[in-house]
């Protein structure tokens, strides 16, 4: 605990067998009450070895649902025992647990209630392996989306992040997409419902275990980015309101 917060991470897994361990391992047990893992109908042996290493919630997809409907699951476990500080930590090890202490200090003392580790902010991206036409499409579609929704983020597309709990209450996430793109939806409903959010500077690790999407599925991600930020501008501006804006 931290200022008295119970503090959950949540790892979104599918075939996290190899990096699953290393992931658990850094994990700072000094602050952190709990451990939820989701798995995503892995067929590789994810799911016996987060029993092994004793994570204490181990949630099994009877089917695969996505990486979006993969963390619904995770929040919805999380908001259930009550957590008060929820951190999404991808169990591929490609980024450090080392700095959810410094995420999760600054949600427990009332500073900021969403807290993003950025690749960009720094030089972690590039020097830790990320291919360059990855960190060239990341820039280009930040620039977009800060523009067409007002904001200055480094960038929306890394998957760590930490949140206060009113966060997830007040958000209808489950409206989002099953898919990547709901990393996207996420953020814009955030700034949407008048939150800012903060970012600090993250090493990344890219290596061959690491989970990755191949270039069809990269570009229709690009092209969901841009049509959830038009749709949050159009939104903003009266013209047309996605569903994903709407609370009920």
């Amino acid at each position: 605990m931290i200022e008295k917060k119970t503090i959950a991470v949540v790892l979104p897994a599918y075939n996290a067998a190899r990096t699953l361990e290393a992931t658990f391992r850094e994990i700072p047990r000094d602050i952190v009450d709990h451990i939820i893992l989701v798995d995503d109908k892995s067929s590789d042996s994810t799911v016996e070895i987060a029993k092994k290493l004793g994570i204490g919630y181990i949630i099994e997809h009877n089917r695969n649902l996505g990486y979006g409907g993969n963390q619904k699951s995770c929040y919805d476990k999380a908001l259930e025992i009550n957590a008060d500080i929820i951190v999404m930590l991808h169990p591929d090890y490609q980024y450090t647990p080392k700095l959810i202490h410094a995420m999760c200090y600054l949600i427990a003392n009332g500073v900021y209630k969403v807290v993003l580790g950025s690749r960009i902010l720094g030089k972690g991206a590039l020097k830790g392996g990320m291919p360059v036409y990855k960190y060239i499409f990341n820039r280009i579609l930040t620039l977009i989306q800060n523009v067409l929704m007002n904001q200055k983020l480094s960038e929306y597309h890394t998957g760590y992040r930490a949140f206060d709990a009113e966060i997830l209450r007040n958000i209808n996430y489950n409206a989002n997409s099953d898919d990547f793109i709901f990393d996207n939806q996420m953020l814009s409903q955030i700034f949407w419902s008048g939150y800012e959010i903060a970012e600090i500077t993250c090493p990344t690790k890219y290596f061959r275990e690491a989970s990755s999407i191949n270039l069809s599925r990269s570009i229709r991600y690009g092209l969901g980015v841009l049509w959830i930020s038009f749709s949050y501008f159009l939104g903003k501006t009266g013209i047309y309101k996605s569903k994903i804006f709407r609370r009920d």
